[in-house]
């Protein structure tokens, strides 16, 4: 037992000098103007003290060589045991600002960490270029008109990077939060990465750098836009009497559910829920109202211009959450897909979820997005108006544009 207890020290000391002799893989430690000086001052006073064999010269060449050593081990220490974790809440959309935090911990019991500075990073999932259609801006391809010295410049420009500093310390256990702000300027799929971590601490003679895996893939909603209603067109009433197969307060049971904390207790469903041994509300279908069905097109025989189409989709996404919170959206769709019932918030976030990342798809419009096709009613679909207006119609009547 004693060997083991004293072997495990020397495991510990031997892994100590080796990482600070041989650094882990993506650590840097960099000289830093300052410190390129002192190392080039102490090659000139050690050649001197060679030369001269004079102790004076000795001992300053050993003390600027202690500077370095101790600066380069209290580095190290400053950035052991830290500990972090990036917080990024939904929803980003296009020209707002959000605000990423990166929460630090120090894990260390006895030192407190100073000076450190971390960057951000967020990159589009498919960088398009400034002067390329979206539908082919997935994969640009190097051509004798466009070398590739350009193309990786686009690309770093639709990059954005941030550096943030630990203004003050952070105590031996102690939490602090890292923000930064950042404003999406194209829709999409954004993955926001933390680059690295670095540190010129204590004496700023070395530039300690970590690389880190640090990143989370968001969603940017389109921008909303300003549109202008026009009257005469309303949506169609049903017939008197008429139910809807969605919840309400009809007489007409719709389906049975789990109970859910703020339903009343009077919808509970006793019986269903002796036999099922959990708690079961009832639904009930609502009454007749008025209600729209949008479907957004994205055929590029529709939408030949690629700014226009940009338009379209923020003013899909607009007009949807306007006629969610009125209580009138009743179903999405995109292109000739079948629509889906939109009934809570989570189902108008995953049509917007799916606008963020829509793209103009080869062939024509179909009859269903057109709203040409029979049997469909209080459908709003969009269309191009004039070179840079977008106009929304219902049933084929033009309602609102941007």
């Amino acid at each position: 037992m004693a060997s083991v207890a004293t072997a495990s020290p020397r495991r510990f000391w031997r892994r100590l000098l080796w990482s600070l002799v041989f650094p882990r893989a993506r650590q840097r430690i960099q000289p830093t103007v300052s410190g390129t000086i002192l190392i080039a001052l102490a090659l000139c006073i050690g050649t001197a003290a060679y030369n001269s064999a004079n102790n004076i010269l000795f001992i300053t060449l050993s003390l600027l060589l202690a500077c370095l050593v101790l600066s380069g081990v209290l580095s190290w220490l400053n950035l052991r045991g830290i500990r972090w974790r990036l917080q990024a809440e939904p929803p980003w959309r296009v020209g707002e600002e959000t605000t990423v935090a990166l929460a630090l911990h120090n894990g260390k019991r006895v030192l407190p960490t100073y000076g450190l500075w971390f960057d951000f990073k967020a990159v589009p999932e498919t960088p398009v270029a400034e002067d390329a259609p979206p539908a082919t801006a997935a994969r640009p391809k190097r051509t004798r008109e466009r070398p590739l010295r350009e193309i990786l410049a686009a690309a770093d420009r639709a990059v954005t990077r941030g550096r943030r500093y630990l203004g003050d310390r952070l105590p031996p256990g102690g939490d602090v939060p890292l923000h930064w702000n950042f404003t999406p300027m194209r829709r999409g799929r954004v993955q926001l990465a933390v680059e690295n971590v670095g540190s010129l601490f204590p004496f700023g003679f070395l530039r300690k750098s970590h690389a880190l895996d640090l990143c989370r893939d968001l969603v940017v909603w389109p921008a909303p836009v300003e549109y202008r209603r026009w009257g005469g067109v309303a949506a169609r009433l049903p017939s008197p009497g008429e139910r809807i197969r969605r919840t309400g307060n009809s007489a007409d049971l719709l389906a049975l559910r789990r109970y859910a904390p703020g339903d009343s207790h009077r919808l509970i469903h006793w019986k269903a829920s002796a036999r099922t041994r959990q708690l079961l509300v009832r639904q009930f279908g609502a009454e007749s109202q008025e209600g729209y069905a949008l479907r957004f097109e994205p055929a590029a025989e529709l939408w030949p211009r690629a700014e226009q189409f940009e338009l379209a989709v923020s003013f899909a996404g607009t007009l949807a959450e306007d006629l969610f919170r009125a209580g009138r959206l009743q179903a999405v769709a995109l292109g000739a897909e079948p629509p889906f019932a939109v009934r809570r918030g989570a189902d108008l976030e995953t049509f917007l979820d799916r606008l963020a990342v829509v793209e103009r798809t080869p062939g024509p419009a179909s009859a269903l997005s057109t709203g040409t096709a029979p049997g469909h009613r209080n459908l709003i679909t969009f269309a191009p108006e004039g070179a840079r207006t977008v106009a929304a119609y219902v049933d084929g009547q033009k309602t609102a544009s941007t």
